[in-house]
């Protein structure tokens, strides 16, 4: 019988080099904390109250569901990563996680969530996340991302859809405010994307990445970046013109919807390729602060709204 001596096995043998730290970086982290604030909002913008511990749970399910997401994302795109600046950092094309493991934590995480949701809350919630997961990961990540320059417009639902599942964990319904939350997000993600992609286009072009300027040039894509901000800043009034949210709340989005939109005129106006990177940044860059904005004012009125009726 032959021995196999301590170094053959170690060669033989992969041995993950991953901490913690690598796997929390699977779920897009800073894409979770998005996900778990426009959530917040789903279920506070409700007149419906549930047990803060349902609240939790399900909120957290939501969080982990969007995280599962991101694992799976990360899984499958690991060859585009492996050619992108911003991305080649990522645990699997580093080398510290290998896909396997990426897939198999996705897929954990993915029926944890849902099923956690379920039982915690109700199905259609449980269902709604699900097909979440369904659509970023699939329809989005494997089909759309490769296919169409429309990838993150249609891809975009997927980012949309936390509202109506958290409103579907305390309503058992899904409602107007939670629909207007979602078109909100929906018409903000092509601008604030494009941004992006201009800024990389030649790095997309590189890794055949159909994105709307590779396919269609820059100056299509300021100008429909434009067009969708012309949409959103009148949308993102929209809670406040409905009673879902206060007349403060309607201000502020007026507000940071004209910036956004002078900001969107500034990149569509831009005279060459290099004002135009300059002012995608910019964009970009605040397009991140006015979601946060909208969706931060609606959780800290509901928020006093609640303590006031505690104290009351």
């Amino acid at each position: 019988m032959s021995l196999v001596s301590g170094q053959e096995f170690h060669d033989s043998v992969h041995i993950s080099s991953a901490g913690p730290r690598d796997y929390f970086a699977l779920l897009k982290p800073r894409v979770m904390s998005l996900v778990v604030l426009t959530a917040l909002a789903g279920m506070m913008i409700e007149p419906v109250r549930v047990h803060p511990l349902v609240g939790f749970v399900s909120l957290l399910a939501i969080a982990v569901g969007a995280g599962a997401s991101g694992a799976l994302n990360m899984w499958y795109d690991a060859d585009i990563d492996a050619l992108m600046s911003r991305t080649t950092s990522r645990p699997i094309p580093s080398g510290r996680i290998q896909p396997g493991e990426a897939l198999g934590f996705g897929l954990t995480l993915s029926a944890f969530s849902v099923l956690t949701l379920g039982l915690v809350s109700n199905w259609l919630a449980a269902g709604l996340l699900a097909f979440t997961i369904f659509f970023y990961a699939v329809i989005y990540t494997m089909w759309l991302k490769r296919w169409t320059p429309q990838n993150i417009v249609i891809g975009g639902a997927a980012g949309a859809l936390p509202p109506v599942v958290a409103c579907a964990a305390v309503t058992g319904s899904v409602s107007l405010a939670s629909l207007v939350l979602f078109a909100i997000i929906f018409i903000w993600t092509p601008p604030h994307f494009w941004a992006l992609a201009i800024a990389k286009a030649d790095e997309y072009g590189r890794a055949g990445v159909p994105m709307m300027p590779n396919a269609k040039g820059e100056k299509r894509t300021r100008l429909e970046m434009l067009l969708y901000t012309c949409l959103m800043a009148p949308l993102g009034v929209a809670p406040a013109l409905l009673g879902q949210a206060s007349v403060a709340y309607g201000v502020i989005a007026a507000l940071a919807g004209a910036f956004m939109l002078k900001l969107a005129i500034t990149v569509w106006r831009a005279p060459n390729a290099q004002a135009a990177d300059r002012d995608c940044k910019k964009l970009f860059g605040f397009s991140i602060l006015y979601l946060f904005l909208l969706f931060g004012v609606i959780v800290i009125e509901n928020t006093i709204g609640t303590i006031l009726r505690v104290m009351g």
